[in-house]
């Protein structure tokens, strides 16, 4: 069985009904992708939480080690990790009670997706929220 992700118009919804977005794998180097992409969606107005072990502060927000961590409800878990290391995001992301479950561009896991659908959060994979956003809400902020 292969995973599809939800149409556009879903895609819109959810994005619209979005405000906060923990980014696992965020980088404090301005240099990676996962950085610049939470750097786009803060300045598009989304709170943007950093999840990473290995940093204090990233895009002047504090940093958590992990989901469990993250003291304020997460709508949107956005995933910037290797496809076969994302399962325990997955499940972590149900147990916090995120919405939704994005895996950045080139990343798919059917597992993860599984796991984040059955505990009740959209999925979305292999997509970039960053060029979703300016697609479907240009107009945003």
């Amino acid at each position: 069985m292969s995973y599809e992700n939800p149409t556009r118009d879903q895609i819109r919804e959810l994005l619209q009904q979005s405000k906060t977005i923990a980014v696992v794998g965020c980088s404090d180097n301005p240099e990676r992708t996962s950085y610049q992409i939470a750097q786009a969606m803060q300045a598009k107005g989304y709170r943007i939480i950093p999840v990473n072990p290995n940093a204090e502060r990233i895009l002047d927000e504090t940093c958590y080690p992990n989901l469990a961590a993250v003291p304020e409800p997460i709508d949107i878990v956005n995933v910037f990790r290797r496809s076969e290391t994302v399962v325990p995001i997955a499940k972590e992301a149900v147990q916090v009670g995120a919405k939704t479950f994005w895996l950045q561009l080139g990343i798919v896991n059917e597992e993860a997706g599984r796991i984040a659908k059955e505990g009740g959060l959209a999925v979305i994979m292999d997509r970039c929220i960053k060029v979703e956003d300016a697609i479907l809400l240009p107009q945003r902020k």
